[in-house]
């Protein structure tokens, strides 16, 4: 598989506004990438300029492959308390509204923390909650993706078996799919650092959530041990997957675009 098969990217900065990030991903030859369109630690988010999303949309059609949103690292999808999921609900539906009219096709989306309502409860929460969020948006076009997540604390979504039942437990399953984040299946216990373990595992995600329905994949090496639960990154070949998971990643044919 060639590079030309390959839709490859990195995280862009939106410094000096949100347009500027195409620009940045053409500029190291890349044909995608992601964004931030708010501040990934703050509620609140700055409405963008006037000329600032017609500006963006057109730069984004300038890359080959489609531009991704992550949303803010505070949505808690599973949290039992009312005020704080309300909270919660409200922001990840401003995320969607932002993405959706942006053009962008995909918003990256970290499931939850049960904060020890239990699995259980958690799950059941997330599903109401992305419900209750695609109740309120009913015209928008952005699909969610949840992410799969290394199991650290109370977080869910670290089994693939859990990112299908968030989504098949909606009322709207069309409107979401999925992100993987090596890193993250990594310390979540499926092993990506040799060939057959790297076939093994995505065997099993492309079985239980479905080839189709894996849209985005996050390259990160992982800093510790295979099933250490640790969210910890490491520079792609520096870590515990090594360049021999990242390369049977890079030639496997089923990511070509």
């Amino acid at each position: 598989m060639s590079n030309n098969d390959l839709l490859l990217g990195f995280h862009a900065s939106v410094s000096g506004g949100i347009d500027k990030a195409p620009g940045r991903i053409a500029k190291l030859g890349c044909n995608t990438g992601q964004i931030f369109t708010k501040s990934n630690r703050r509620w609140k988010a700055r409405d963008f300029h006037p000329d600032e999303v017609e500006s963006f949309r057109k730069n984004q059609a300038s890359l080959e492959g489609p531009m991704v949103a992550h949303s803010s690292y505070l949505i808690n999808l599973a949290n039992p308390d009312k005020a704080a999921r309300k909270k919660s609900l409200d922001g990840l539906l401003i995320e969607l509204n932002r993405a959706d009219l942006l053009n962008i096709p995909y918003l990256v989306l970290h499931p939850g923390l049960h904060v020890g309502a239990g699995e259980s409860e958690g799950l059941k929460l997330i599903s109401e909650a992305l419900d209750e969020v695609h109740a309120n948006s009913p015209d928008a076009t952005t699909k969610i993706l949840l992410e799969i997540t290394a199991g650290q604390g109370s977080a869910l979504g670290y089994r693939f078996e859990q990112l299908a039942r968030m989504r098949e437990e909606t009322n709207e399953p069309g409107r979401l799919a999925y992100c993987l984040d090596t890193c993250h299946m990594h310390a979540a216990g499926y092993c990506l650092s040799t060939e057959k373990d790297y076939s093994r595992t995505m065997d099993e995600a492309c079985s239980i959530l479905s080839q189709q329905l894996i849209k985005v994949i996050h390259l990160n090496d992982a800093l510790k041990e295979v099933g250490s639960k640790l969210d910890r990154h490491a520079h792609i070949g520096e870590g515990k997957i090594g360049t021999a998971g990242f390369a049977c990643l890079i030639n496997d044919t089923r990511w070509q675009k």
